[in-house]
């Protein structure tokens, strides 16, 4: 596909220009580098998606008492709920946008290594960017050479998860939202994807095992991204009123 064979392309000149300063691992610098150019560029997304969190909440006491009225009328209620929303300008998934953006990106990086074509020769410290985990065990084991650059990258994943799990504990914790009335489906959804999401951090560690060392590399860098960007754009998402409030732009 064109998309691919330009996203090759782009990465193989930009790896020549790094070559000077990062020798056999300039490909690799390279995905680094366009990760968080990529992330750079949804950072506004991530902006709106905290003022649309912040706005979530602030509406929290009028969705309770919508839950009161129609609690027997489960369509009235998502009528209303909508309505509520809609009438804030609150979109209910605006959280979700930035991560399905990145989607595409992910993709392209992951096929162009894992038919091993466009990422043969490139490596990190040796490590081949189209190999995967399972592939240390033949090159010098879990403490070869290979082994320790996933070492470090689990190291870093773990940090980043374990990091960003105490957060959202604390988060929910301080915010003590009344548990959501079961005859609001959206609600119960958002409930539990708030509940599961910091354990995704986790997940992240299986991933950059089973994905090509390239692909890994984009999903390492832009996790630890996530996890920055979230405590920097933490006063938008505090209501007002509450300590470290900030007023929305």
């Amino acid at each position: 596909m064109h998309v691919f064979a330009t996203l090759g392309s782009f990465l193989s000149h930009f790896s020549d220009v790094l070559v000077p300063l990062f020798g056999g691992s300039a490909t690799a610098a390279a995905i680094v580098l366009l990760t968080l150019g990529v992330r750079l560029a949804l950072h506004p997304l991530a902006r709106s998606a905290a003022r649309g969190e912040r706005a979530r909440t602030a509406l929290a006491p009028e969705v309770q008492k919508l839950r009161k009225r129609h609690k027997n009328d489960p369509e009235r209620l998502m009528r209303a709920t909508s309505e509520l929303y809609a009438k804030a300008g609150v979109s209910p998934w605006g959280g979700i946008l930035p991560l399905l953006a990145q989607l595409p990106v992910f993709f392209v990086m992951y096929h162009l290594f894992s038919t091993g074509s466009s990422g043969e020769g490139h490596a990190l410290l040796g490590a081949p960017l189209t190999g995967r985990w399972a592939d240390v065990l033949g090159h010098g084991g879990v403490a070869g050479p290979h082994g320790l650059v996933y070492l470090g990258l689990f190291a870093l994943v773990g940090a980043v998860a374990t990091w960003t799990y105490t957060r959202a504990r604390k988060a929910a914790a301080a915010a003590a939202l009344p548990a959501p009335d079961a005859s609001d489906p959206t609600a119960a959804v958002m409930a539990k994807v708030t509940k599961v999401a910091p354990l995704l951090a986790f997940g992240t560690l299986v991933t950059v095992a089973v994905v090509p060392l390239a692909a890994a590399l984009y999903v390492v860098t832009s996790t630890t991204w996530s996890a920055v960007e979230r405590a920097f754009l933490q006063p938008l998402r505090t209501p007002e009123g509450a300590e470290g409030a900030i007023p929305a732009k």
